[in-house]
């Protein structure tokens, strides 16, 4: 004992004349120099790309999930939360659109975005310091291409949010200063999201050895996008004619591969957010953000819970069709003189599962339907028919239906597509397709007046449809394209509204439906037509009435909900010499 005692008194003196002593390395934390390497510099570039899934900002994931599920999903006439009444009333509030500032999904979504932001800033910094001599000057522009587009990226979902948002760069960031960040959010930033998505389109090779990362083709396609958003229609159709032209990207020949574990990354996919499960985590990289949006039973994909995010009737009954197989649509661009909603697709709300109950099956409806949604008596993939309200929460509340594209064939469920938890699974997220590309071109032509070259453009998507596998045989699938020149004769107008009814078929459940309502200017007239409909009772061809959903009755959309409020909490914290630097958008 005296020996150790000594022992320790020689150690104090030897350090009590030196700083060092007092000079400790945190642990479990990267030092500047160890990512001021080759090593280094892609760890912190696959941190930020981890982000792209949602997950990791300090959230609970559902608020910033890629499938912006909540924002874009039940925002819009697509979808309903589900569950049952007072599950997540945060959610509640944003579907019948009583938006306030201080609702932590909007503080959860803020959150993300900016932290995606900060990761992409820290990677040019350090990679464009001269402390980093093992990498080439081309690696090192590869790098500052691939997070430059990922800047641009978590900008765009902040523009498109809340459209008055702060655009934070590399000279502007910086980690030791909490007050740098702290610009106003008056300027227009998507000249910003342009260069940078710009660059990397410059910079980026057309394929990459690891899949998930950027490409050129990407980039441009992205570029094309957020000139969409601007109305920038000449400019948007040169970049998307490369990429439709060039990319070497296809139509897969199925509609239903765009959604499954074993077609991720297909021929169709420009951009997909990588999920993966048994990686050593606990399953937070495989879709966790939706954890919540899975069936509400134990002999259904994801094993039970819990019953979020479910489709409206609304949406099922956009799937309908005439006999020639083309959508209930009217000539108004807006949608208003639509007749798809008139009367409802035959569905067992208010028939308990112990009842006998029998689809009519032979009303014509698009095959994409019974891809997106799961409905009863109708095969749910390959575990047979969907038995009805036991795979449902609570269907007086948030009515029979449930969403299907992120769903998985029981005979997948296993140890490469799944974690311990089976709502975890690898299914990856499709961010931008070909599919996109050809719709986006077909709005751009008839915003340059080329009818003709939208109906081609529209019609390929069609006939995709038309020619695809089919889920259930004994349901009547209907779908052709427009004959040729439908478009020419009915004019500009009815072009538009039957491109966005192909872009609602096609993407429905994605999360673009909301966003895209707004981007077109008619939000507003489009989801109090909806909120209106989807209170009244239901009625069915035979006559049946049936209750949806009531509690959308009185719910009014307007102008000012064309964008969330900013979290009010960001307010607060960017206070600046006593000032925020962030004003709240109009009406909150």
């Amino acid at each position: 004992m005296k020996k150790i005692i000594i022992l320790l008194v020689a150690v104090f003196i030897s350090f009590s004349c030196s700083d060092s002593f007092f000079d400790l390395k945190p642990q479990g934390r990267a030092s500047l120099a160890q990512l001021s390497t080759k090593n280094g510099v892609n760890a912190l570039l696959i941190g930020a790309y981890s982000l792209l899934d949602g997950v990791g900002a300090g959230n609970t994931g559902r608020q910033s999930t890629i499938s912006n599920y909540v924002f874009g999903g039940i925002s819009s006439d697509d979808a309903v939360k589900g569950t049952d009444a007072g599950d997540q009333p945060e959610q509640s509030f944003i579907e019948q659109y009583n938006w306030l500032a201080d609702n932590t999904y909007f503080l959860g979504k803020w959150w993300h975005s900016y932290d995606g932001v900060a990761r992409a800033n820290e990677v040019i910094q350090i990679v464009g310091s001269p402390d980093v001599k093992d990498m080439t000057d081309a690696e090192k522009a590869q790098v500052i291409a691939e997070a430059r587009f990922l800047r641009a990226h978590y900008h765009f979902e902040a523009k498109k949010m809340w459209g008055k948002v702060p655009y934070i760069d590399d000279k502007i960031y910086k980690a030791s200063d909490p007050n740098s960040t702290k610009i106003p959010n008056t300027e227009d930033i998507w000249p910003k999201i342009e260069a940078d998505f710009e660059f990397a389109a410059n910079t980026l090779p057309a394929v990459q050895a690891q899949k998930g990362r950027a490409t050129k083709w990407a980039a441009k396609a992205y570029l094309a996008k957020a000139k969409i958003f601007q109305k920038k229609w000449g400019d948007a159709k040169a970049l998307l004619e490369d990429v439709y032209k060039n990319s070497g990207k296809k139509l897969v020949a199925n509609y239903h591969d765009n959604y499954r574990t074993v077609t991720n990354n297909n021929s169709e996919s420009i951009f997909e957010v990588q999920f993966s499960v048994n990686d050593g985590t606990t399953g937070n990289n495989g879709n966790a953000g939706d954890n919540l949006n899975w069936p509400y039973s134990s002999t259904a994909p994801g094993r039970g819970c819990c019953g979020f995010y479910q489709a409206s009737h609304n949406l099922v009954n956009a799937f309908k069709t005439s006999s020639d197989g083309l959508p209930l649509i009217g000539n108004a661009a807006d949608g208003t003189e639509d007749t798809y909603n008139k009367v409802d697709l035959p569905n067992d709300q208010g028939i308990s599962a112990g009842t006998a109950f029998t689809l009519d099956k032979s009303i014509p409806v698009d095959p994409r339907l019974d891809w997106t949604v799961g409905r009863r008596g109708v095969n749910f993939l390959d575990w047979g028919p969907m038995p009805g309200s036991t795979w449902i929460r609570d269907q007086v509340y948030a009515g029979p239906f449930t969403g299907k594209k992120w769903m998985y064939y029981l005979a997948e469920e296993n140890s490469t597509t799944h974690s311990t938890s089976k709502r975890n699974v690898n299914n990856n997220y499709r961010l931008l397709k070909m599919s996109h590309v050809i719709l986006w071109l077909a709005e751009c032509e008839i915003e340059l007046g080329n009818l003709a070259a939208a109906e081609g453009y529209v019609n390929m998507i069609r006939e995709r449809a038309q020619k695809g596998s089919v889920q259930d045989p004994t349901v009547n699938y209907v779908v052709k394209p427009y004959p040729a020149g439908t478009f020419a004769t009915k004019g500009a107008d009815f072009a538009r509204n039957a491109t966005r009814m192909e872009q609602r078929l096609e993407f429905a459940m994605e999360g673009h439906r909301f966003f895209d309502l707004v981007r077109w200017g008619i939000a507003e007239k489009v989801l109090n037509k909806y909120a209106a409909e989807e209170a009244a009772p239901g009625k069915e061809p035979s006559g049946r009435v049936f209750n949806k959903r009531g509690y959308m009755a009185g719910k009014t959309f307007t102008s000012k909900n064309n964008y969330f409020p900013l979290p009010q909490d960001e307010i607060l914290n960017s206070q600046k010499d006593g000032k925020p630097t962030l004003v709240q958008n109009t009406g909150y």
